[in-house]
C-alpha cells in the first residue's frame, strides 16, 4: 500500500502486518475510537437516563460510571493488536483455541450490526429531519430510505478502501463533530435546566433498576469496541510503550462525554417541552422539534460526519474478521461487501418492519453480558502468559491447516470455553429490563440488573480455577513460564504437529513443525 495514498485499497487482511508497514500511532487510535463515538448515535445513548425516568444529575452519574467501568475493561484489549499484528478474534485463538476464536467473531458481528444500524438510523433521521426544516423535504419512507441508503453506501465505500481512508475520515470527524456539539451548547443554553427532576426520584421505587440500566447502556459504548480494537491497533508498532496505547483508549472514551452529555442535556429539554417524543423514544425527532432554526444545518452536518465515522468503525472490523474465517472464498474487500450488504438489508427491515431503536438498551445489555466475560478471559490470559504469543501459530486456521501451540483439543481450548459459556449464560439469566427482556433469575436482586457483575466475576473465577486445576501446555507460556499459575517443567513442552492445508487434504502424515526461534526471541522483548 502506498505510504501517501488514502484512496488505494488496503491490501492487508487477517495476516500479521509486518513491522515495516506499521505506521499508526496511539493518537491515531484515539482518533478512531473517539471519532467513532462522536455522533448522534452516542447522543441517543446519552438520552437513555431521561427515557428511563432519571433526573439530570442521576443521568450524569450513570453515564460517568458506565463509561469509566467500560473503559477500564476495554483499555487492556489494545495490547493484542500491536503484539500480534492481527485482529482480536484471531488473537483470541491463543486462549480459546484456533477454532474457539469463533466466539470473538460472533461477538464482533453482533456488535457491528447493532451499532452500525444505530449509526445509520440516527444519522439518517437527523439528516432528513434537518432537511425538512431547512428545505421542506418531506419525511416519509422514501426520503428516509434514500438517507439510509446514502449513508450505508458511503460507509461501505470507506471500509472497502481500508484503514488509511478510515483514519482520514475520523481525523476530520473528531474536530468537526466536536465543534458542532460545542455550538449546540450555545443553541440550548437558554432552555437547559440542570435541576430537571425526572419521573423517578432518588429513593423512590424503581430508581435503582433504572439507574443500573442507564449505567449498562453507557457501558455498552466502550465495550462495543471489544472485538474491533485490534483491527486498528495492529497498525501500531510492536515496540510502542504499552501505557501510551492504553492511555489513548481511556482518553478517547473520556472524550465521549461530549456527545453523551449533549444527548442527556437535550433529552431533558425535550422531556420538558416536547414530551411526546420522549414517550415514543424518538430522540432525534425531539431534538429537531426544540432546535432553533439556525441549528438545523449543524444538525445535518453532525449527521453526515458522525454517521460516516461511527459506521466505518463498526463495519470495518467485521469484514476483516469474516475474511479470516473463510480465507478460501473471501478476501477483506469481498467479506466487507458481503457483511455490508447484509447489514444494509437488516437496517431497512429493522426500521420499517420493526422498531428496533426502542430495543437499544436490550442490545446493549446483551452485548455487555456476552462480551465482557470474553474480554476478561483474554486479559487474564495476556497477564498469565506475560504477553507471550506465537503469532505464526495464530494463523494456522486461517491458512486451512491444523496443529500448532494453540490447537489444544481439536482446535478448542475447553478451559476458556468452559469459563465463557456458563458465565455468559448465567449472566443472561440475571438480565432485568422490564417490558423488554427479563431473565429467569432477573428478579433475585429486587429488580436490579446484576447481569454484568455476575458474568464478569464468574468468568474470572472459573477461568483462573480451570487454569490452576488443569494447566495448559508449557509451550504456550514461553521461556519465562507462567505468571501467578502453577505448572510443569519447561522441559515438558508439547506441541501439536502443524499440518498445512495441502498436506492435510492429501492425507499426509503430520510432521512435527519446526518452531521459529526468532519469534520466541522477539517475544522475550515484550515481556515484563
Amino acid at each position: 500500500m502506498s505510504s501517501n495514498s488514502i484512496t488505494q485499497v488496503e491490501t492487508f487482511g487477517f495476516e500479521r502486518i509486518p513491522d515495516r508497514s506499521r505506521y499508526a500511532r496511539p493518537i491515531d487510535l484515539f482518533r478512531l475510537l473517539f471519532g467513532g463515538c462522536n455522533t448522534f448515535s452516542t447522543s441517543v445513548l446519552g438520552s437513555f437516563p431521561v427515557l428511563l425516568g432519571l433526573s439530570f444529575k442521576a443521568g450524569v452519574w450513570s453515564i460517568v460510571l458506565g463509561v469509566l467501568i467500560g473503559s477500564c475493561i476495554l483499555a487492556p484489549m489494545s495490547l493484542f493488536g500491536p503484539r500480534n499484528g492481527t485482529a482480536d478474534p484471531v488473537s483470541s485463538g491463543a486462549h480459546f483455541g484456533i477454532h474457539g476464536r469463533i466466539v470473538g467473531s460472533f461477538l464482533a458481528v453482533l456488535t457491528a450490526v447493532a451499532f452500525f444500524s444505530l449509526a445509520v438510523w440516527s444519522s439518517g433521521d437527523a439528516l432528513v429531519g434537518g432537511a425538512n426544516h431547512l428545505f421542506g423535504l418531506p419525511v416519509n419512507w422514501m426520503t428516509l430510505s434514500g438517507a439510509y441508503g446514502l449513508f450505508a453506501v458511503l460507509v461501505l465505500t470507506v471500509c472497502v478502501y481500508g484503514f488509511r481512508f478510515m483514519l482520514w475520515v475520523n481525523k476530520i470527524a473528531v474536530w468537526a463533530a466536536s465543534l458542532l456539539f460545542v455550538v449546540g451548547l450555545f443553541a440550548f443554553a437558554g432552555t437547559f435546566d440542570s435541576a430537571y427532576a425526572g419521573k423517578v426520584a432518588h429513593g423512590a421505587a424503581g430508581f435503582w433498576p433504572a439507574f443500573v440500566a442507564a449505567v449498562l447502556v453507557a457501558m455498552s459504548n466502550p465495550v462495543s469496541f471489544a472485538c474491533t480494537l485490534g483491527d486498528w491497533a495492529r497498525y501500531i508498532p510492536e515496540d510502542t510503550p504499552r501505557q501510551r496505547t492504553i492511555l489513548a483508549v481511556i482518553l478517547a472514551q473520556l472524550a465521549t462525554f461530549v456527545p453523551f452529555f449533549f444527548g442527556l442535556a437535550t433529552a431533558t429539554i425535550i422531556a420538558s417541552r416536547a414530551p411526546d417524543f420522549i414517550a415514543s423514544n424518538n430522540y432525534v425527532g425531539g431534538l429537531l422539534a426544540i432546535s432553533p432554526s439556525w441549528f438545523f444545518l449543524p444538525v445535518c452536518l453532525i449527521a453526515i460526519i458522525g454517521g460516516m465515522s461511527t459506521g466505518t468503525t463498526a463495519l470495518y472490523g467485521t469484514g476483516l474478521d469474516m475474511s479470516s474465517m473463510f480465507p478460501r472464498f473471501l478476501n477483506r474487500v469481498r467479506a466487507t461487501l458481503l457483511i455490508g450488504s447484509l447489514a444494509i438489508g437488516f437496517i431497512f427491515l429493522g426500521r420499517f418492519a420493526f422498531n428496533l431503536v426502542e430495543s437499544v438498551s436490550t442490545f446493549s445489555v446483551l452485548i455487555n453480558v456476552c462480551s465482557c466475560p470474553w474480554m476478561v478471559i483474554m486479559i487474564i490470559g495476556f497477564v498469565t502468559r506475560r504477553g507471550f504469543y506465537l503469532s505464526d501459530d495464530l494463523q494456522v486456521f486461517n491458512r486451512g491447516g491444523r496443529g500448532g501451540h494453540y490447537w489444544f483439543t481439536n482446535g478448542w481450548n475447553w478451559r476458556a470455553m468452559g469459563a465463557w459459556i456458563p458465565s455468559a449464560a448465567i449472566g443472561l439469566c440475571f438480565v432485568n429490563l422490564p417490558d423488554q427482556f427479563v431473565g429467569p433469575l432477573g428478579q433475585l436482586a429486587g429488580g436490579l440488573d446484576i447481569s454484568m457483575p455476575v458474568s464478569l466475576t464468574l468468568a474470572a473465577a472459573l477461568y483462573i480455577a480451570l487454569l490452576q486445576c488443569f494447566p495448559e501446555p508449557d509451550g504456550v507460556y514461553g521461556p519465562l513460564g507462567r505468571r501467578w499459575l502453577r505448572g510443569g517443567s519447561q522441559r515438558n513442552v508439547f506441541v501439536h504437529p502443524v499440518v498445512p492445508a495441502a498436506r492435510h487434504k492429501a492425507g499426509a502424515q503430520p510432521q512435527r513443525a519446526v518452531r521459529v526461534e526468532r519469534e520466541r526471541e522477539a517475544a522475550l522483548d515484550t515481556q515484563d
